[in-house]
């Protein structure tokens, strides 16, 4: 590798203009190809049984996520304007070419079925909008008198109506977004109109994300420029560091648009990633190229350059391939977004490895170097003892303390562990007071909910749905569900029709808002609605055999726990469904979420527990000694611990964001290892002594890993800063894992290669 790399930078101006070319052809097709994906159902494996099942339901049902508008009128939604409003944005929602005129479900659109002297009809609530105080009072009065529409389509207040559009899942888009939000805004007043559903999350992190990108890149650009000069105290080296890591995520966005792979949300975090992970390698070489200069002030590029790389090729690209190890373990996962991080953070520090070594080695040979003062015996500064001496002897001489401090903390984690959660809400990846926060928030307080939960009762026997104790059942389930959940707004099903044609059937009495006692009394209810009214409707809630039904229940939260309780109320049926020959399964958005986050858990199992074993054999391997990989694994192991544990403490959930916490912990964090032992590795077999290696390995090595973790640190920092406050978590954990896994390092570590003597019995 030593000889390759000298062969290659024999014409060092060659070298720096192909890597300037290949880099700006990857900018082109960054430029060109890049696109954005939030879709929830594209971020997970479509071969899942789970999402095949959830598939076939919502097209039997036409289950589709709905775009919701609420119009609130404070003065009372029963206003001639207000409702002439109501019906203009039902039409022209209705006349977009993504929407369906039959999928817009409003006050203008919704059925009213009512008993007539002849039996039952379906009318509507209004064609036209009247204008007498009599009208409008008549539509408040048929509102009022029918549950199926009232508190569902009209807030019990009323002073909020809301129009659904439903769409699919391959017709939205940027410029659809964009569409909804100006036609919406172009009714405003003196109603305010407010605009949520899942569509809406989807498309405002889609806005939001490239812009926080935006921010974010420049900010912790500067911010590790400014700490590089801090402590390389070089503007050259600084400038030729920062180059590689600009290169390295350009490569790596360039090769994600050149293969067609979109940009999830969690990708906009790749460049403030390998920005903060590539300056790494720099800082070691430069750090390696100081001491040999104080040393040797006398000598040219060309033996710095050759010293550099004879010291620091292995090292740096082991840590390399040891951090690439840590991100292609996310490879297990089934999450798309998660999978594809790990992949091209991976190539983008395979790349930063390739340029420190011929970009960094090249500039020095083209522009030369920053001249250092040599050292000085004579000089009282330099006769005293070196911090890092002191501190390498005062770790030993307090090993006691340090081991206490380490088995408490390593318990509170352990602790903390077992608090942590999994969350994939994506409106919680929004500030509480965002104006798509809020709006959520204010729809839910007036309605059943902006996130639902499909219930589908699947039967072998045609027409079961329509029997008396399939039909209770189903009520029984939902008044349950509604009583025992707060976030359980409101519930759907076929039962609210059997009841609904019941009462109307007996004059509006109460006390035949039940289900009828007689199947055929059920059966013939049926046929009169789906003769007079619009069976379209009928058939999302049931299939044209009655053998599956659906049952849809709205929840005021997205997040994982508000579906899990859900679920478990849901679950207290199956038994007696099983008795019907009735199986309980479930579909839709919802419950996809739910099995996604469960994906999320297992594929970060998955990768812990491979990265570990694989970077265990790696270091066994390149240190030749099975103890060099399991001491080498001790750091990253605790860190793992305390960022979980924090996370736990502190009720951050796991999420498609801060699940890259342990391989991030993993891939950084085992660098300072890598290099640490490498280090100790050369003293120990050049001097043989024990006090010397120790002293020389925290001088040389130790002093590096401090610059590393301060710029890492400081480059994650910057992610506090985020419009998201799942990347501002990323970031504060992520620092913190930093900092662990650099003080685990030359104190936990350290003394365990202090105590088994490694490298040192074959010398003696």
């Amino acid at each position: 590798m030593e000889k390759f790399l000298n062969t290659m930078l024999k014409k060092p101006i060659i070298v720096l203009l192909v890597i300037l070319i290949i880099s700006v052809a990857f900018f082109m097709v960054m430029k060109k190809n890049s696109r954005m994906e939030t879709d929830l159902d594209e971020y997970m494996p479509q071969d899942h049984p789970a999402f095949v099942y959830s598939d076939e339901a919502e097209e039997i049902f036409n289950i589709q996520d709905g775009i919701i508008i609420a119009i609130e009128n404070t003065e009372g939604i029963y206003q001639t304007e207000t409702l002439q409003k109501v019906k203009d944005l039902t039409k022209q929602l209705g006349k977009m070419k993504e929407i369906e005129k039959s999928d817009v479900t409003s006050l203008y659109t919704a059925d009213n079925i009512i008993g007539t002297e002849d039996g039952m009809d379906v009318k509507a609530f209004f064609k036209k909008v009247p204008t007498t105080e009599e009208g409008l009072r008549e539509i408040a009065e048929k509102v009022r008198s029918n549950e199926m529409i009232f508190g569902r389509l009209v807030s019990q207040n009323e002073t909020v109506t809301v129009i659904i559009a439903e769409i699919g899942d391959d017709v939205f888009s940027q410029e659809f977004y964009h569409q909804i939000l100006e036609l919406v805004h172009s009714f405003e007043g003196p109603e305010k109109l407010y605009v949520a559903g899942v569509p809406i999350v989807e498309g405002t992190m889609a806005y939001l994300g490239p812009k926080d990108m935006q921010k974010m890149v420049p900010i912790v650009m500067l911010v590790i420029i400014l700490v590089l000069l801090l402590v390389m105290k070089s503007v050259k080296n600084t400038i030729f560091t920062m180059l590689v890591v600009v290169f390295s995520v350009v490569w790596a966005f360039g090769l994600m648009a050149a293969v067609n792979i979109p940009i999830y949300a969690v990708s906009t975090m790749l460049p403030v990633m390998l920005i903060a992970i590539g300056v790494a390698d720099g800082i070691h070489l430069y750090s390696h190229l100081d001491l040999f200069l104080q040393n040797n002030p006398n000598a040219t590029k060309k033996e710095a350059v050759k010293d550099m790389l004879k010291g620091m090729w292995k090292p740096v690209v082991m840590t390399s391939v040891t951090t690439s190890v840590g991100f292609f373990s996310l490879l297990t996962s089934e999450v798309y977004p998660i999978k594809y991080f790990g992949l091209f953070t991976a190539f983008g520090v395979t790349s930063a490895m390739l340029f420190s070594l011929l970009l960094i080695p090249a500039s020095i040979l083209v522009f030369g170097y920053t001249k250092r003062k040599p050292v000085n015996e004579n000089n009282s500064k330099n006769t005293k003892t070196p911090l890092s001496y002191k501190f390498a002897n005062g770790v030993v001489k307090y090993k006691t303390i340090t081991l206490f401090l380490t088995i408490v903390i390593i318990a509170i984690s352990l602790f903390g562990i077992t608090k942590v959660w999994i969350n994939s809400s994506f409106l919680e990846k929004f500030e509480k007071d965002s104006d798509i926060v809020l709006t959520d928030t204010f729809i839910n307080e007036h309605f059943g909910g902006t996130s639902t939960l499909n219930v589908v009762l699947e039967a072998d026997t045609n027409n079961i749905m329509k029997s008396p104790e399939a039909l209770r059942l189903i009520n029984k389930m939902q008044e349950q569900v509604d009583s025992e959940l707060k976030i359980v707004g409101n519930s759907f099903s076929l039962a609210d029709y059997m009841k609904r044609m019941n009462m109307v059937m007996h004059e509006d009495k109460k006390e035949f808002d039940i289900i009828p006692n007689s199947q055929d009394l059920n059966a013939q209810y049926l046929l009169l609605y789906e003769m007079s009214g619009d069976p379209d409707n009928l058939w999302k809630v049931v299939d044209y055999d009655y053998k599956i039904a659906n049952v849809t229940i709205q929840l005021k939260s997205d997040n994982s726990k508000a579906i899990n309780s859900a679920i478990e109320e849901v679950e207290k049926f199956r038994d007696d469904f099983q008795k019907l020959g009735i199986e309980i399964n479930y579909a839709g958005s919802g419950y996809k979420a739910l099995v996604f986050t469960d994906l999320i858990l297992e594929g970060q199992i998955k990768s812990l527990v491979m990265s570990l074993f694989i970077i265990v054999i790696l270091l066994s391997f390149m240190f030749k000694n099975m103890w060099a990989g399991l001491i080498g694994s001790v750091p990253i192991v605790i860190t793992a611990l305390i960022g979980f544990g924090v996370m736990g403490l502190l009720n951050i959930p796991l999420s498609t964001t801060t699940a890259l916490i342990s391989s991030i912990a993993i891939g950084i964090g085992i660098d300072y290892a890598v290099h640490f032992i490498e280090r100790y590795k050369i003293y120990a077999l050049e001097t043989g002594n024990k006090q010397k290696t120790m002293e020389g390995t925290m001088h040389h090595s130790g002093r590096a890993i401090i610059f590393n973790a301060t710029v890492v640190i400081a480059g994650f920092l910057v992610l506090l800063f985020s419009v998201f406050p799942p990347n501002r978590s990323l970031g504060a954990l992520v620092s913190l894992n930093m900092f662990t896994s650099f003080l685990g390092t030359v104190t936990i570590m350290y003394l365990l290669l202090y105590k088994t003597n490694l490298f040192f019995r074959k010398k003696k």
